[in-house]
Order: C-alpha cells, then sequence, then structure tokens
C-alpha cells in the first residue's frame, strides 16, 4: 500500500513495475518492446521519445529495477562533462550499470560525445528521454546506438484509470470521499499528461474544506486558474505557451501569437526551439496555401541561432506575424497522414513492374520497368498511367485546401486525373 508523503501525488503512485503502468501497452504490453527486452535480459542502450508526463522517467527507473543493475541520474538542464564522466568512472565498476539521462537533447554536441565510448564498451546503458525529435536533437553517432521507442499521451479512458486508481490507493485521497462527476476540465488542462491529471486533482482535491469532494469541470477550473505559475521553460508552462503559441499562430491571430512569444522571450525559452516549431507549423498547417511560409521559416531557425538573443526575438516576432496572417492548409500533412494509416492498414503491397527501378538484364528479364511511359515524351509532359499498387489504384491521398493557391493546384490536377481521383 502507498504511504502517505509530502510528495506529489504523481510522485506517490509512481509505478514500479511494468504491470502497474498505465497506457503505453505497444511497449509493456505482453507482447510489447520493453517487455520482451526485459525477458531476454538484454538491455540495450535506448532512447524514449515523447510528450511530457508519459512514464519516459518511470520507465528508466522499472527497467534499472529489472535489470538488477546500478542506476544514474543526470539532468540534461544542469549536469555537463565532468557529470558524465564522474558517472562513467563509477560504472566502470559494475558494467552494464544503468545512466538515465533527462532531456538529453539538451546536451550539446560535445556532452553527447562524451558518452560514446562508455556506450559503445558497453560500460554504461544509456536511457535517454526527450520530448524533441531525437532525429534531430541527437547526433547520429549516438543515436545509431541507441534503440528510439515512442511514447505516447494518454488517452482519456487511461487518465480516467489513473484518476480512479489515485481515489483507491493514495493514503492521503483515502481520507475524503471524492465524487468524480466531471472529468473534461481534468482532462484538457491535463493534455495527456499523467504527471498533470494527477497533480491537478490533488490540488482540486486539496483545495476542499470538507471531507466530500464533488468534482466538477467549474471546480476544477476555478482552482486552476487561482494556481496559474509563471513561465518555467523548465517545467509545464513550458509545453503550455509553446501550445498556446502555435494554436494562435495555427488561428491566424498574430496578435495572441505575438503576446505568447513575448512571455517565452521573457522567460528565456531557447530561441532553436520556439524557431523549430515554427518551422513546423510552416508545413503543416500553411503549406501550399502559401510555400513561401517554410522559406521564411527556415530563415528564421538559420538566423537565430546565428544572431542569440536580445535581436533575435525581432527575428522571431516578424516571422510568428507572418505565418499568423498567411492563410492556412493542412492538406499536404494529411495527405502523409492519409498515406501512413493505408500503409500500416496493407503492409508491403506489390508495387506496379511499369515504375520498378531495372539497374539489371536480370531485372530487365523479370519485366521490372517494362511499359512505363516517360512523361516528357507525351504533350504537357504527362500520360495518364497507373503509378499505384494494384490493391489501391485509384485511392486519393491528397485533397487541395479551399485557398488560392492550392485551388490553383486543384483546377490543374482535375484536368490531368479528373475521372480518376474525382479533383
Amino acid at each position: 500500500m502507498l504511504s502517505e508523503s509530502s510528495a506529489p501525488l504523481a510522485e506517490r503512485l509512481r509505478p514500479s513495475t511494468l504491470n502497474d503502468v498505465v497506457g503505453q501497452q505497444h511497449l509493456v504490453g505482453e507482447k510489447g518492446m520493453l517487455r520482451t527486452v526485459l525477458r531476454s535480459g538484454t538491455i540495450p542502450s535506448m532512447i524514449f521519445w515523447g510528450p511530457p508526463g508519459v512514464g519516459k522517467t518511470t520507465l528508466a527507473n522499472i527497467i534499472a529495477n529489472e535489470a538488477k543493475k546500478p542506476f544514474y541520474i543526470l539532468s540534461a538542464i544542469s549536469a555537463g562533462v565532468k557529470d558524465i564522466r564522474e558517472v562513467i568512472e563509477k560504472a566502470k565498476a559494475s558494467p552494464r550499470s544503468i545512466l538515465f539521462i533527462d532531456e538529453i537533447h539538451r546536451f550539446n554536441k560535445g556532452q553527447q560525445d562524451a558518452l560514446l565510448g562508455a556506450v559503445e564498451k558497453g560500460i554504461i546503458t544509456l536511457i535517454g528521454a526527450t520530448t524533441e525529435n531525437p532525429s534531430f536533437e541527437v547526433n547520429a553517432a549516438l543515436l545509431s546506438r541507441c534503440q528510439v521507442y515512442v511514447l505516447k499521451a494518454l488517452e482519456e479512458k487511461e487518465l480516467l484509470q489513473l484518476i480512479h486508481q489515485a481515489i483507491a490507493k493514495d493514503d492521503v485521497l483515502k481520507k475524503k470521499k471524492i465524487d468524480v462527476q466531471e472529468h473534461a476540465a481534468l482532462f484538457q488542462l491535463s493534455g495527456g499528461d499523467a504527471r498533470k491529471v494527477l497533480n491537478l486533482l490533488e490540488l482540486v482535491v486539496e483545495s476542499s474544506e470538507t471531507p466530500d469532494v464533488v468534482i466538477t469541470d467549474a471546480l476544477v477550473m476555478s482552482v486552476a486558474q487561482k494556481k496559474i505559475a509563471i513561465y518555467d521553460k523548465s517545467g509545464e508552462q513550458h509545453y503550455d505557451i509553446i501550445s498556446a503559441f502555435i494554436k494562435s499562430i495555427r488561428g491566424s491571430d498574430p496578435n495572441a501569437a505575438i503576446y505568447y512569444l513575448a512571455r517565452m522571450i521573457e522567460g528565456g525559452e531557447d530561441v532553436s526551439f520556439i524557431a523549430r516549431r515554427m518551422v513546423i507549423l510552416a508545413s503543416e498547417d500553411i503549406g501550399n496555401a502559401n510555400p513561401t511560409a517554410l522559406i521564411m521559416a527556415t530563415n528564421t531557425f538559420q538566423a537565430v541561432n546565428v544572431i542569440g538573443y536580445p535581436e533575435a526575438r525581432i527575428i522571431l516576432a516578424q516571422c510568428a506575424v507572418y505565418l499568423a496572417s498567411s492563410p492556412k492548409s493542412n492538406a499536404g500533412y494529411m495527405a502523409i497522414e492519409n498515406a501512413l494509416q493505408k500503409v500500416n492498414e496493407t503492409g508491403d503491397l506489390p508495387i506496379p513492374l511499369s515504375v520498378r527501378n531495372a539497374p539489371t538484364k536480370l531485372m530487365k528479364n523479370l519485366g521490372y520497368g517494362k511499359d512505363y511511359q516517360y512523361a516528357h515524351s507525351y504533350e504537357n509532359s504527362f500520360v495518364n498511367m497507373e503509378f499505384l499498387p494494384d490493391a489501391i489504384k485509384g485511392m486519393k491521398f491528397y485533397e487541395p485546401g479551399k485557398n488560392a493557391r492550392e485551388e490553383e493546384m486543384r483546377k490543374h490536377l482535375r484536368t490531368l486525373w479528373k475521372e480518376k481521383y474525382g479533383y
């Protein structure tokens, strides 16, 4: 049974075994990758990539406990090369010691390079945690030596499961009679973050002066608004404000975008982090409605990394206003999401022979490239032929957005593919 503690509720309820973990069943379920790894007895170096509060630190602790290996923890916010070398020196006495590095994306190249030799030689098993895409934030040499596991934001049913577990098991909460009548506000404010939903639940319960607590959306919002904290670039508001910033740009409100940008600048937020998110948004939310947006955002990313604060604020502001004021389209984003879904559903469908590569005589004899029609040999550089696998021929993944530029694209595609794709 969990003991009463001054620690936050999320810490008191931290799982100690894979069976206790809520969510992440693709990793911790009976056929999950982590469970398979632990059963094998050979723990590879790995990186957990996912949003905050989904169990990255918890899983690292569980792996260390299950593997019965010495466990060291460093935070990339405060640790340096000296700290890394000290841990490596200690780990030499017990090879395959586990080193967990939180927010590993904040390590620079030199700090990441300091880990390489120890990982290669098996002195340490590295477990890194990051909220950022490791392909961009972890250098290639280190990344190639690690398995990358993606963690997902918790779904509503999983968050509700956590809430009911907390009410039933926590020694502190059990002292009150808690009735969760509404939970939409808890979910909305937590955003799939287990730590956030538990600590918000505790905050709401603590705010009650009576032993009977009836949790409603109005009560949750009232308590949460009274406890709004100042900007903390290493804490929860870091994610709340960047979310508000991105959603303001997506919603075409340059005034709100500039306000949230100012909040981040005043809090000393990393210029690269802000600019990188605008590059993603320029493609995901603007796309071909204004292709210049991606150029603008990419140039901003390059510029602010050269200039730095305080002048970088001007460049960031110019880009934020431009993106917010641009026409919006997520057509490209939806196209790749639709295509990925179909790939996952259908697997590796045979590619038509006509569009396969035929670099060898054997491949040519097998029909690779046969009947391929070179588009530029035809009028208007177009020929009506089939490029998709037979099982999904005629399937449309891209639907142009309703904006001036993509309407022009639609008109052009209609002249080519009206009968086949219905443009």
